[in-house]
């Protein structure tokens, strides 16, 4: 790390910075520290306690149409006072390059080019997401702490986007979290996404991705893992719906169909009523959820029991109610989740969670949240009692 960093500084210094040049340079990143407290006395979920995240960099336009942007990641261990007083070397060794790429826009007058690592799809998506996550204690504590999920992607992504169609196109690399005991090798990624605004209204999705090189990890079988699906979003200016669909595929050839591929259904809808906001979810989960999948409903059921998605989303259904009521720069959100085996054969973990988020201004956010799960299913599979959490944090972007 401090040799990237000695290499990043002696060509800043070497570059010949006009003052134009440095017009263009801007400082781009967010903070964000989440302070988090729960009866969950198992160890290995790190539910008690404080963390935080720092997301650093800048973004300089060098040219014309040729931006290139560098940001670096630094998560702390919890708040324990341990490293208090530790030498620079320490932190040093805890900082990541989150981004470092460079963007080609206006290319041939119609696309987008960004090569090198970067964050890629949507916070949530059940199906491929790269990016820092927010809103829980889990998402702030390094790797050695707590197996998350990887944040970020090298990889060439092409993109092209007009008033009816835009596709994305992207080749990388991905590495999927280390499990002790278990060596897992890099897998090539390559990703298609087709998008069509039928109306100002309708949006379709069509997309894909596979995973080669997964021997090591899926079988000796199996070079070849993904997913594709379809989705479908209807958002006049007072409602909002939509229907996602997708299966997995594996084997040797692309898009191979199994005999229990894996296979998702997710239904969302909200309704605005001005202050009011309600708003329903349905998730229906076959065999195992995808791989790079950031799906996680509920405070405690999503964000503190579940480490890897598969690990509790296997073979599930989610049922998701809930409002949102904002008021001035308040908003107040109650949400119930009933989780549950896909044929409903034992009983379900029932969760709550009441969260207020305060907007100070569009750039500094804090936020509050409290959860309570029953004991079902799974709590009496971990041998848990009835769960409760709170957690208050803030979130700073610049």
């Amino acid at each position: 790390m401090r040799k990237l960093l000695g290499l990043f500084l002696t060509l800043t210094l070497a570059w010949p910075v006009s003052a134009a040049v440095l017009d263009n340079v801007k400082l781009i990143g967010e903070i964000e520290a989440i302070g988090s407290s729960s009866n969950i006395s198992d160890d290995f979920f790190t539910s008690t306690g404080a963390a935080s995240r720092v997301l650093a960099g800048l973004s300089a336009e060098l040219v014309p149409d040729v931006t290139a942007n560098v940001l670096f990641q630094y998560r702390s261990s919890l708040w324990d006072g341990a490293t208090a007083g530790s030498n620079l070397d320490h932190y040093w060794d805890q900082v990541t390059l989150a981004e470092a790429n460079v963007v080609l826009s206006n290319l041939f007058d119609r696309f987008e080019l960004t090569v090198g690592r970067q964050f890629y799809g949507e916070e949530n998506s059940p199906i491929m997401y790269f990016g820092p996550r927010h809103g829980y204690l889990f998402a702030l504590v390094p790797d050695y702490v707590v197996p998350i999920d990887q944040t970020s992607l090298d990889a060439a992504k092409l993109t092209y986007a007009d008033d009816k169609f835009d596709v994305t196109l992207l080749a990388g690399t991905y590495t999927p979290v280390t499990i002790p005991g278990l060596p897992i090798p890099h897998a090539d990624l390559y990703s298609i996404d087709l998008g069509w605004h039928a109306t100002d209204a309708l949006y379709a999705q069509l997309y894909g991705y596979t995973l080669t090189n997964m021997k090591e990890v899926a079988g000796e079988n199996e070079n070849l893992y993904g997913y594709y699906g379809a989705k479908l979003t209807y958002a006049p200016e007072s409602f909002k719906a939509s229907v996602e669909y997708a299966r997995g595929h594996q084997g040797d050839r692309l898009i191979k169909e199994g005999h229990d591929n894996p296979y998702f259904i997710k239904v969302d809808a909200a309704l605005n009523l001005d202050a009011f906001t309600p708003r329903a979810m349905f998730y229906y989960q076959k065999e195992d959820p995808s791989l790079l999948s950031d799906f996680r409903p509920g405070l405690i059921y999503g964000k503190t029991f579940l480490i890897l998605p598969s690990e509790n989303l296997y073979e599930s259904r989610v049922f998701n109610v809930g409002v949102d009521y904002t008021w001035h720069k308040w908003t107040l959100s109650l949400d119930g989740f009933s989780f549950q085996d896909r044929t409903a054969q034992v009983s379900s973990t029932w969760e709550a969670d009441l969260t207020a988020t305060y907007q100070h201004n569009e750039y500094v956010t804090l936020f509050a949240g409290l959860a309570y799960a029953s004991k079902g299913e799974l709590a009496q599979a971990l041998e848990q009692e009835d769960a409760t959490l709170y957690q208050v944090g803030m979130n700073v972007k610049f």
